[in-house]
C-alpha cells in the first residue's frame, strides 16, 4: 500500500488498517514459531506497512494542530 493511497483514506479506516494488519503480524509470528510460515519476508513487509500508516496519521495529526495553532 502506498503512501498516497493511506492519505485518501479517514482516520477510522487507517486505525482499522492498523489493527488488522497488527492481527496479521501476530498470525505470521506465530506460523514463524511453529514453522509454517512459507515467506519470511511477509512480516517485514507488514511491519512496514503499520510504520507507513502510522507516519501518515501523525503528519495529518501535525497538520491538523498547525492549522489550528
Amino acid at each position: 500500500m502506498k503512501a498516497s493511497e493511506i492519505r485518501e483514506m479517514s482516520r477510522e479506516e487507517m486505525l482499522g488498517k492498523v489493527t488488522e494488519l497488527k492481527q496479521e503480524l501476530f498470525n505470521l509470528r506465530f506460523a514463524h514459531s511453529v514453522g509454517q510460515l512459507e515467506n519470511p519476508q511477509k512480516m517485514k513487509q507488514t511491519k512496514r506497512e503499520v510504520a507507513r500508516i502510522k507516519t501518515v496519521m501523525k503528519q495529518v495529526e501535525l497538520r491538523e494542530k498547525k492549522q489550528i495553532a
